[in-house]
C-alpha cells in the first residue's frame, strides 16, 4: 500500500503519477489522516466495471426471486448481524 502526504501531489506530481502506474493507487493523508486515493483512469475504469458487472448479476438474480425485503429489514438485519458478531445473522 502506498501512503503518501497530499502535499505530494502538488510539490511532487510527477513522482506520485509514477507511483500510480507503476504500483498501483496512491493514497494521499492530510494530517495524518486519509484524505484521497489516486488511480489510473484504466484502474478506476477496472473497479468501476467489477462493481457495475456485480450489481448487474444482482440485479438478473433478483428478477429470478418473489421475496423482497424493505430498507429497513435489510439495513436493520445488518445492523443486528454487526452489534452482535457470529450470533446473529443477516437476511
Amino acid at each position: 500500500m502506498n501512503i503518501r502526504p497530499v502535499s505530494d501531489l502538488r510539490n511532487h506530481y510527477s513522482d506520485v503519477e509514477k507511483d500510480v502506474e507503476t504500483e498501483g493507487p496512491v493514497f494521499l493523508t492530510k494530517n495524518g489522516r486519509g484524505s484521497m486515493v489516486v488511480m489510473s483512469f484504466d484502474q478506476y475504469r477496472r473497479v468501476n466495471d467489477t462493481v457495475e458487472q456485480a450489481l448487474d448479476a444482482a440485479d438478473r438474480q433478483a428478477a429470478t426471486m418473489p421475496l423482497r425485503y424493505s430498507h429497513e429489514e435489510v439495513f436493520g438485519s445488518v445492523r443486528e448481524m454487526l452489534a452482535h458478531g457470529a450470533e446473529a445473522q443477516a437476511l
